[in-house]
């Protein structure tokens, strides 16, 4: 990617959920997580089964019909390169029942829960355009701000097979600033709560 990259972010609408599949998931195994973990109780998971069986898909694309699809996929050139899971707190129930990545304040903030580069597109500036896209889309939906929980890996090396929940200086670049810290670790890590207030 060069700096004539052109870079678009959109909700993830019925219209973009392949788009959604080609970052996540592409090649749509059914007992992957689909970003659902935080969107449906683990009961509600479980009860979708998994080998050979679609449920978990079905369940995922029908968020994608919601009045806040449940995240925005990042494109670089028409490509779909990253996918960032941001809604409502609200409308992520496990996050809302957490006892360990409890609310700061009565702010209605949005939360972004997952950040996902494609294979392939790594190490290119997704993960900056990609921050930026989500906070603009819920500037758009009226959000007063965004949240977010990442972790703060100091000097420690970070587990990579945890590289969704972020990174402090992640956060930082995309203009978030520490609010607080969070009951809950990542890979032995703490993680903070990030806040970019949009009003």
């Amino acid at each position: 990617m060069t700096d004539a990259t052109t870079w678009e972010t959109h909700p993830v609408t019925p219209d973009r959920f392949d788009d959604f599949v080609a970052i996540v998931n592409p090649n749509r195994r059914a007992n992957t997580c689909w970003c659902l973990s935080h969107r449906l109780r683990a009961q509600d998971i479980r009860a979708l089964g998994g080998d050979g069986e679609d449920a978990r898909e079905v369940a995922a694309e029908k968020l994608s019909h919601g009045t806040h699809p449940m995240g925005v996929v990042t494109y670089a050139d028409g490509v779909p390169v990253g996918w960032c899971s941001v809604s409502p707190r609200t409308e992520i129930p496990k996050l809302e029942a957490s006892k360990l990545i409890r609310r700061i304040d009565d702010v209605p903030v949005w939360s972004i829960i997952c950040v996902v580069v494609r294979g392939g597109h790594r190490r290119r500036g997704v993960t900056g355009h990609l921050l930026q896209g989500a906070v603009e889309y819920a500037a758009s939906q009226g959000a007063p701000a965004v949240e977010a929980y990442p972790v703060d890996p100091g000097e420690k090396r970070m587990d990579l097979t945890m590289a969704f929940v972020g990174t402090r200086a992640m956060f930082e670049k995309a203009g978030f600033e520490v609010v607080g810290q969070t009951d809950a670790v990542a890979s032995r890590m703490p993680r903070l709560v990030m806040r970019r207030t949009l009003v």
